[in-house]
């Protein structure tokens, strides 16, 4: 028996999807346990290319168990939606290999609205949200005003929590933003429009994790973001409003007794950064469009532009740490081949002086530059490559130098999008 998570190094869309499509197949059951349809895990395969925002990335495996924990917020819209794609794509979404917990939050529409007005009210010192109400809904679960999953398979049940939570909602809406308040009606017919659709799929996936555990299955939990987008540990208060760490996989996921063997982290073999907020190693104008447009750098869930630039070895050092990681996923290291000489972040400089450790404070991190080395280029199509061996020596070369900067070995290397473009490295 293995449990693993499989989780970000830095902030976020660093290719945990393609990872957990990769070895999923060692896996019985796949596990989300935070946050929600605000990133996107991306996975090509013979069935195509899809953007994953709530489902777990082994739904395209068969005999894989794909979950949605506790932890997780779920629109109801958005996840009919992703069901629909999938199924049309011919990839098999049924009650035996989706599950959703009972104890999952719901994302209402007032939460989208909520995330929009408020972003708005910020201007120019926005957060740089989603908008997909997720800090609205993680905000209200915490005072106890949220619908969870299971409340939608007791109508009337529902219609009264509804009812007294909506109520206290548009004193909100109405009174602080000026906004239209929702009607309980609207909000009811939106439940059972697409949680009738869902209905079969919700259940106790504590119990349903819990005893897979005791028949020895293997399960991998998926994160969404990464280290740096933590709500306790990242860049407050420019984080997600949930827990992305692989120590909070177990209670995410219902099972909090269940101890993690492995923490497989993940990182690009560049930065890009989702959101607003200290990125100390960003590039602008032409350099940052190159990089940009050879990785692809538009986000899964957004369509926006990401902020990209050279590795970041303090971010990733501190984001590798965090994670509690046993070995390291280095993803897209294609898109390096076309630089001459690659630039690396190997250190900051905060008022003259030079440091090596990420800054708590975010006044400081505001404040710090970085300091770049810069690693031998192996200008070549390496997405053919399928073996370490396979690799110009440049590539190896770079791949240990970060290995040694980051100090946890890296056992993955991916070198295309496709699921066979990634190197095992031992």
């Amino acid at each position: 028996m293995s449990n693993c998570a499989i989780v970000g190094i830095n902030w976020g869309d660093e290719g945990k999807g393609r990872m957990v499509d990769l070895i999923a197949s060692d896996y019985d059951i796949v596990c989300r346990y935070q946050g929600g349809n605000n990133a996107g895990h991306t996975i090509v395969n013979e069935y195509g290319k899809f953007a994953l925002h709530l489902i777990p990335s082994g739904i395209c495996l068969p005999g894989v168990v794909n979950v949605l924990g506790n932890g997780v917020v779920i629109d109801l819209e958005s996840l009919c939606g992703e069901i629909e794609t999938l199924q049309k794509a011919g990839v098999s979404v049924t009650p035996e290999n989706f599950k959703i917990s009972e104890r999952a939050t719901i994302v209402f529409p007032y939460h989208r609205a909520l995330d929009g007005l408020e972003e708005a009210r910020l201007k120019d010192k926005k957060y740089g949200s989603t908008l997909r109400g997720i800090a609205p809904v993680y905000s209200d679960k915490y005072q106890k005003k949220t619908i969870m999953m299971g409340e939608l398979l007791y109508p009337k049940y529902l219609e009264k929590r509804l009812a007294s939570i909506l109520e206290w909602k548009n004193l909100t809406i109405q009174n602080v933003y000026g906004a239209e308040a929702y009607k309980l009606e609207d909000m009811l017919a939106w439940c059972q429009e697409f949680g009738s659709k869902l209905a079969p799929y919700i259940c106790d996936t504590s119990k349903y994790l819990y005893e897979a555990e005791k028949a020895g299955k293997n399960i991998m939990f998926e994160a969404q973001l990464g280290a740096l987008r933590d709500i306790d540990f990242g860049i407050y208060p420019y984080t997600s409003a949930s827990t992305t760490l692989a120590a909070y996989a177990p209670i995410g996921s219902g099972v909090p007794q269940l101890k993690l063997d492995e923490s497989i982290g993940i990182m690009k073999a560049y930065s890009s950064c989702v959101g607003e907020g200290p990125f100390t190693c960003e590039m602008f104008g032409d350099e940052a469009h190159a990089l940009r447009e050879a990785g692809g750098e538009y986000g899964a869930a957004t369509g926006r532009p990401r902020r990209v630039g050279g590795f970041d070895v303090v971010a990733s050092r501190y984001g590798a740490m965090m994670q509690g990681c046993t070995c390291i996923a280095l993803t897209k290291l294609d898109v390096m081949s076309y630089m001459d000489k690659i630039p690396v972040c190997v250190a900051y400089e905060l008022d003259g002086k030079r440091i090596e450790n990420f800054p708590g404070n975010i006044e400081e991190l505001e404040r710090a530059k970085p300091i770049y080395e810069y690693v031998e280029g192996f200008k070549c199509d390496i997405s053919g490559c399928r073996k370490p061996e396979d690799l110009p020596k440049a590539a190896l070369d770079y791949v240990k130098f970060i290995e040694k900067a980051v100090g946890c070995p890296i056992k993955y290397v991916s070198v295309s999008a496709e699921r066979e473009g990634c190197i095992e490295m031992f």
